[in-house]
């Protein structure tokens, strides 16, 4: 084997670790990602939770974005590290979070079927990447507001919703569903 060989073997070899490592690094994102989907899906993550968990995955995307800048497009052994110690603190916090006494309960009725379908909507749009850490956090953001004002409204009034009550949710609903609808038409996917 002469040295050109040899150099072009490595070089191969190096871009393909390269390659794999960030392939396991956006698989091991995705997996997360599905995770989250699945607890939304099933209540056991409520608004709160899917949001702060949302928020931490895109603060580390960026910050894997704003380091594989800064190197030329790589991680440094360091930062991988961090990342991976990250990853593992967010995996707990996953699961932490998804077995804890906090499910999300819709009730019955319009208002709480409505909100439930659109954690589902959230939730695929999780899983299929069409919606970014970001966005789903924003939703969750959005939701979140919505529940908070449902129970307010119900304590106020014996459980119940009055009718113009009823129609406050309904609209903000609509511009939730709107929004959700844009976040995962806007052609920017998550991985």
């Amino acid at each position: 084997m002469n040295f050109r060989s040899i150099s072009l073997f490595t070089g191969v070899f190096l871009l393909t670790t390269g390659a794999f490592a960030q392939s396991a690094a956006n698989s091991r994102r995705q997996t997360q990602q599905d995770r989250i989907a699945n607890g939304v899906d099933s209540g056991q993550l409520t608004s709160g939770e899917t949001k702060s968990l949302e928020n931490k995955q895109s603060n580390l995307n960026r910050e894997i974005h704003d380091d594989r800048q800064a190197n030329g497009g790589k991680l440094t052994s360091q930062e991988r590290s961090q990342v991976n110690r990250q990853e593992n603190h967010l995996s707990k916090q996953i699961y932490s979070d998804k077995h804890n006494a906090n499910a999300a309960k819709y009730g019955n009725g319009e208002v709480g079927q409505r909100r439930e379908n659109q954690q589902d909507r959230i939730a695929n749009g999780i899983r299929s990447g069409n919606l970014k850490p970001g966005e789903a956090a924003h939703m969750e953001n959005r939701e979140q507001g919505i529940n908070q004002q449902v129970r307010a409204d119900r304590q106020a009034n014996g459980g119940k919703l009055t009718a113009q009550q009823a129609k406050q949710v309904n609209r903000a609903q609509n511009r939730t569903s709107k929004a959700i609808y844009n976040d995962k038409h806007n052609n920017k996917r998550g991985y």
